[in-house]
């Protein structure tokens, strides 16, 4: 990944408190599993940006290594890396994901 893609994706995941890279966007996801991400973080009411990786094949790939994780959607909370769509499915469903969300728009 070139330094202008890292530097970008730092900014975005630092600047915002939950950051989600997906496919298409929250008001039109363009796969199911971007779709999972966006209704969980609706259904919590959560403040939250997106980026569309269809739009930006730098990032599309940059995301990926940056993250060493292989799929997208990707979110980030307080600058972490937290999962995709199953590990929010996950933590969503034993309450973790709640009390993490809860604890980042606190700060």
């Amino acid at each position: 990944m070139n330094p202008e893609t890292k530097a970008r994706i730092d900014q975005l995941v630092t600047t915002n408190k939950v950051m989600v890279f997906m496919k298409g966007t929250k008001l039109m996801p363009q796969c199911g599993f971007s779709n999972n991400v966006v209704q969980i973080l609706n259904m919590l009411g959560i403040p939250f940006e997106t980026l569309d990786v269809l739009a930006d094949a730098e990032i599309r790939q940059g995301i990926k290594e940056y993250s060493n994780w292989p799929t997208i959607p990707q979110v980030y909370v307080n600058g972490e890396f937290v999962g995709g769509s199953d590990i929010l499915i996950e933590l969503y469903q034993n309450g973790e994901l709640q009390e993490m969300l809860e604890v980042a728009l606190a700060s």
